[in-house]
């Protein structure tokens, strides 16, 4: 099976919106059709400030990931945030989201990009396992603070 990414575009809207309603639904977040397609829709039209991939076939994908963008003083450029990641149930535990924390990494810094961050579950065991493999290590002096505007 394969992991590869392919940027969405406009046309993959509705696939991609399919795929994100199925995780919203999965992780219990509350979040309307419409602020979905709000969040969704400048990423497939180029907005700088993030993308959106497909993992697997463009028609029929697996998955996706969303990544942010941002700049950092301390990694010195643009960072990226992986804001979602996603992978349908019946492809799970095959590698598939290793193979993609492995790849994505790689294109990103051939754009630029100095660093990738995670926000993860500090009970979610198996989730820190595969980002540690991956690579991606605990910030441990620091924990990311929110506010809703």
């Amino acid at each position: 099976m394969s992991a590869a990414l392919h940027l969405a575009k406009v046309d993959d809207l509705d696939r991609l919106l399919a795929l994100v309603t199925a995780f919203h639904t999965e992780e219990g977040l509350e979040c309307s059709d419409e602020a979905r397609r709000r969040g969704i829709l400048p990423l497939l039209e180029g907005i700088p400030h993030g993308a959106a991939y497909l993992i697997g076939p463009a028609r029929a994908p697996m998955g996706y990931v969303i990544v942010t963008f941002g700049w950092s003083v301390e990694y010195g450029g643009m960072d990226g945030f992986i804001d979602e990641i996603y992978l349908r149930p019946a492809v799970r535990r095959r590698g598939i989201a290793g193979e993609v924390l492995i790849s994505l990494p790689k294109a990103l810094a051939e754009a630029g990009v100095t660093a990738l961050h995670r926000v993860v579950d500090h009970s979610n065991e198996s989730t820190i396992r595969l980002y540690t493999r991956a690579g991606f290590k605990p910030r441990e002096r620091y924990m990311l603070m929110s506010k809703r505007l």
